[in-house]
């Protein structure tokens, strides 16, 4: 059995395989890349947490029920396990832009926000949740830990209560808004890919439920901690301002610069948007390491932090295999149908379809069940009305009712960090914050409303 510290190799080797093929079809490369990923899902189970193992055991029962049920579902079997291999793809390549913010240390001089001085609680309040949310545009995950570990140590002085409300509303909920643009974000990519309606087209309606929702949040909790003066620990020092402005400049400039590769090269050369980021991410971070005179550190933290992520895997391994394997089947089985039948009947009210595809999200994540996993079916459940309702207003709720779920799923990734960082109970994080995800999912149902 090929030891963990080494899985890095088969996923890399099981992707290069997948695009190779893209490029040069071949039934033989396509075998040996299915019967590969095949090996991958085997060797993924043992490590998953239990929550995966779960619902990769759901979705992949359920395949072979249905094949059992009809026997036509059986042909390309084998074959079914590849399809989501462009989601993996692009996992893999996350960390490479993630590294070369760490190496230019753009993460550490933008977090100094936090550190300036502030009258109350209620302009931390929105100092946190600006720099959360710019942290969180390049380095996604990571920046949840970042922010919350500096919060900590400033609100050291104030009653736990307040540090843990304070700290899970910031973080989780910029969090959540500041990826509904990314082009980074997998949500995004499977709205793009599911919907075929381009990113660019997206891109105005989701940066503006993004920066409306934000603030929004950012005014309400200026309200709700203004009357909490702000007591800064003695080690804090003071930062000017004009020391960050630099900084998010020039990753401004970096993502806008990065948004139109992706366009340029996806029209020239023909691609998917997902294949499209995946392919452009690494030669980007490496050029932009070099004209900031980092290659050598970006290399360094680069591929140490790729191996890292890349060798722990194992739960999208086990969700997006079965998830492509369940879903391939049902599209071949009269049970589609029957899945679609309650969002085609609302198909003249088509904004209650929208309401659904919300409630249907948030109702998914208080059971465990993670928003890809969601967004799939209903992409096969809503797409017959793709010709007769506007996709883009699908597009939009699909990211943005995925997303608010990233600041109340009890069982999510994000909720369970903060939990953990924090010495609180997930059901108060998920409490606590449900308000801002119906007000964030529901910001953007009526845009997609609007737009019908």
């Amino acid at each position: 059995m090929l030891p963990r510290r080494y899985h890095y190799m088969l996923y890399t080797s099981v992707i290069l395989l997948y695009i190779i093929g893209l490029f040069l079809p071949n039934f033989y490369l396509h075998t040996l890349t299915a019967g590969l990923t095949i090996l991958l899902f085997v060797l993924s189970v043992p490590f998953a947490t239990r929550l995966f193992k779960i619902l990769g055991g759901v979705f992949t029962t359920g395949a072979a029920v249905l094949m059992i049920l009809y026997p036509e579902a059986r042909s390309g079997a084998f074959f079914y396990v590849t399809e989501n291999l462009s989601l993996l793809g692009l996992l893999l390549m996350l960390p490479w832009m993630n590294s070369v913010v760490r190496a230019g240390k753009f993460d550490k001089r933008i977090n100094q926000m936090l550190a300036a001085e502030v009258p109350h609680l209620g302009s931390l309040y929105d100092r946190a949740l600006v720099t959360s949310y710019t942290l969180v545009t390049f380095i996604n995950l990571s920046a949840l830990s970042l922010s919350q570990d500096v919060l900590r140590k400033n609100l050291a002085g104030y009653s736990e209560k307040l540090q843990q409300s304070f700290i899970s509303r910031t973080t989780l909920r910029a969090f959540a808004v500041a990826l509904c643009w990314s082009p980074m974000e997998i949500l995004v990519a499977i709205s793009v890919d599911a919907t075929g309606i381009s990113y660019f087209t997206m891109l105005p309606y989701l940066m503006l439920v993004s920066f409306l929702v934000l603030t929004m949040d950012g005014v309400f909790g200026r309200l709700r901690y203004r009357s909490v003066p702000y007591e800064p620990l003695e080690t804090t020092k003071h930062v000017q301002m004009s020391d960050i402005v630099k900084p998010i400049l020039v990753l401004t400039a970096a993502l806008a610069a990065f948004m139109m590769l992706i366009v340029v090269i996806g029209n020239s050369a023909g691609l998917d948007f997902i294949l499209t980021v995946t392919l452009v991410i690494f030669p980007f971070a490496f050029i932009w390491s070099i004209l900031m005179q980092r290659r050598k550190r970006f290399l360094i933290i680069g591929f140490r932090t790729w191996v890292e992520r890349t060798n722990h895997m194992q739960n999208f391994v086990l969700l997006f295999v079965s998830l492509a394997f369940f879903s391939s089947t049902l599209n071949e089985t009269p049970v589609l149908e029957q899945i679609q039948a309650p969002f085609l009947a609302m198909e003249e009210t088509p904004w209650v379809v929208l309401v659904m595809i919300q409630l249907t999200y948030l109702a998914g994540s208080m059971a465990g069940i993670h928003p890809i996993a969601t967004i799939a079916v209903l992409i096969e459940a809503v797409q017959p009305m793709f010709d007769t309702v506007n996709p883009l207003s699908f597009a939009i709720v699909f990211v943005t009712g995925a997303l608010a779920t990233a600041a109340v799923g009890t069982y999510g990734v994000t909720v369970t960090m903060t939990a953990m960082n924090t010495s609180q109970n997930p059901y108060r994080i998920t409490a606590r914050n449900m308000p801002f995800a119906l007000l964030y999912g529901s910001t953007g149902t009526i845009i997609a409303v609007l737009l019908l």
